[in-house]
């Protein structure tokens, strides 16, 4: 049975339960297994030897979450390119990729963890109560060492742009 952390988060100001561990700055990132493009399988592997920032939404079609993915697209273009951008949700593949091309979104690469929930459950984000990942942000250094965590406290509020930002570029050396 996974770990549950009661109260961990809150959407609208109702506590919410996440299963996992509260992943820290200094641990290994776990692997994982995500649904890409053309139901593909995404792993941390593919994106060995790049810096990522991993984020996790509800979903894209939110107000908030929309504006965040656009916010860290735009983003991309100022960081090194070596530099990754995972946006994590439980949205269905082909509806990332309408919304992507709606939005013009193309510097992110969305991933679905609709399956099995294992990104969740592994970095510790996904809702009990809902069945939604949380909002997070995590960077991932090139030798897969997490530098920065951020568990948005308020589900409905954005996560700290600039915070994760300087972490990306300093674990990218720049």
């Amino acid at each position: 049975m996974a770990e549950e952390r009661k109260g961990a988060v809150t959407m609208r100001g109702n506590p919410m339960t996440l299963v996992g561990p509260e992943i820290k700055p200094g641990q290994k990132a776990p692997d994982f297994t995500l649904v890409g493009k053309g139901l593909q399988p995404a792993t941390l592997e593919q994106f060995k030897g790049k810096v990522k920032i991993i984020t996790t939404v509800p979903s894209l079609d939110t107000p908030v979450c929309d504006a965040e993915t656009r916010r860290f697209n735009q983003e991309a273009a100022k960081l090194p390119g070596d530099v990754q951008i995972l946006s994590i949700s439980m949205d269905l593949p082909f509806a990332q990729a309408r919304w992507c091309g709606a939005a013009g979104v193309d510097k992110v690469t969305p991933l679905s963890d609709y399956r099995a929930a294992e990104f969740g459950q592994k970095y510790g984000v996904l809702i009990k109560e809902l069945h939604l990942l949380a909002r997070t942000v995590f960077v991932v250094d090139k030798n897969d060492k997490v530098t920065y965590a951020e568990y948005v406290k308020e589900v409905a509020e954005h996560p700290n742009y600039e915070a994760a930002l300087e972490a990306a570029r300093k674990a990218a050396g720049a």
